[in-house]
């Protein structure tokens, strides 16, 4: 399926002296990070998607989270300009991956601020985090660049958790995973139409693979066995060096699931 690109970015050797906001420090074994990442990669590759790498930004210990460098929307990239400086050297190389894929690059432009970890993409419903790496402005600059192409642009605040895709992500059906100590009672302060909570923090975290398969962190076997009750195929794979940076299975790539022509 030519639609089925993942952007990757290897780890580089400044991995662990990644940004932490909302958890405590610990050591990362940069060694072990790396087949960790090798193994993600291969995930991806099991269930039909072309990984392709990025262009390192090893002097940015958190390049690897791509995810945060850009959001795509059908075939339009919106290239991101975190709230965090140290991450904004990161979009040179995610920019130039869109621009190779043939996507139409637009880009959020000071004083606005987006991580593309606060965006949940379920259809033509665009969720945006609004918290400490996205703002108001950020909002705007990404409406104004996908509305004209369909979406539906819905703002949600952030309080508890880096992104929002820390907090929530969705299922093939729409449904959106959540832990509840992270979100709260679902109703009426998010504005979900449908709401799973799931046992584990590392469980409201999923990638969509294709059918009924779903990635996620094998630190979450609990959820993982609730999804098969759902019918679902969970693909755990072990990401422990990249949770210790507030990392999960969505930061580690973009998903493109169109592409020109």
């Amino acid at each position: 399926m030519p639609g089925r690109t993942a952007l990757v970015r290897r780890p580089g050797p400044r991995l662990a002296e990644g940004l932490v906001t909302h958890i405590a420090r610990t050591p990362v074994d940069t060694a072990l990070a790396l087949r960790q990442w090798d193994d993600y990669c291969r995930a991806l590759r099991d269930h039909g998607w072309r990984a392709v790498e990025v262009p390192p930004a090893d002097d940015c210990p958190d390049a690897v989270f791509i995810e945060d460098a850009m959001v795509v929307f059908r075939t339009a990239a919106l290239i991101a300009r975190s709230a965090a400086p140290s991450r904004r050297p990161e979009t040179a190389g995610a920019e130039e991956a869109a621009e190779a894929l043939g996507l139409t690059v637009h880009h959020v432009r000071a004083p606005g601020t987006l991580d593309g970890g606060d965006v949940l993409k379920i259809g033509d419903t665009v969720y945006v985090g609004r918290g400490g790496r996205t703002d108001a402005e950020g909002i705007r600059q990404l409406r104004a660049a996908f509305e004209p192409l369909g979406a539906r642009v819905v703002p949600v605040p952030v309080e508890k958790v880096l992104h929002l895709k820390s907090a929530v992500t969705a299922l093939p059906d729409g449904t959106v995973l959540g832990h509840p100590p992270l979100v709260g009672d679902p109703s009426p302060s998010l504005p979900f139409p449908r709401f799973l909570p799931v046992p584990e923090e590392p469980g409201a975290h999923v990638v969509l693979l294709g059918g009924p398969h779903v990635l996620l962190s094998a630190a979450a076997p609990r959820t993982a066995a609730l999804l098969t009750t759902h019918g679902l195929h969970p693909v755990p794979v072990d990401i422990t060096e990249f949770e210790k940076l507030e990392g999960c299975v969505t930061c580690l790539s973009v998903r493109v699931r169109a592409l020109p022509g």
